[in-house]
């Protein structure tokens, strides 16, 4: 555990040094936090949801899930743009798990109860990162809505 936590903090290692699963953790959670950020407050909602998503998605422990979220704040703080964390996922996941991610970001944007206008510019722009369509960007964003609300 100690050694990946190390591994994941260490200077920008080659592609090929960490393995593809843990590349896409960081890079779904990555995306996570960029949204969180967007309006300049990250809310213990918001956290708490990024925790769990990473639990649920990934079969991480309480601990796990909470080193990778601070790994992939350090990658985030680092990073200059999204694409390298974007390209990551469109190399290895599927247009269906690229969709479930973006339902992920939403439920991050609507953990604190608000869609903030910085935030829905950071989804619209991740989605055309994922190449995903609005459309595609909209039904995920409705499921959410009714998942909130309990129609689903």
């Amino acid at each position: 555990m100690l050694n990946r936590l190390k591994r994941l903090l260490a200077p920008a290692p080659q592609e090929e040094e960490v393995p593809s699963v843990e590349r896409i953790r960081m890079a779904t959670c990555v995306l996570l936090l960029e949204v969180a950020g967007a309006d300049d407050e990250f809310a213990p909602e918001e956290c708490s949801r990024i925790i769990d998503i990473m639990r649920e998605r990934f079969s991480l422990s309480q601990e796990e899930a909470e080193e990778l979220m601070g790994a992939s704040q350090h990658r985030r703080d680092e990073s200059y743009d999204l694409w390298k964390f974007t390209n990551q996922i469109n190399q290895t996941c599927t247009p269906q798990e690229k969709r479930e991610i973006v339902e992920e970001v939403w439920r991050v944007v609507y953990a604190d109860g608000a869609l903030e206008a910085h935030e829905d510019y950071v989804v619209h722009k991740l989605a055309r990162l994922l190449n995903l369509n609005h459309p595609q960007l909209i039904e995920a964003k409705m499921k959410v809505l009714r998942e909130i609300r309990g129609e689903d």
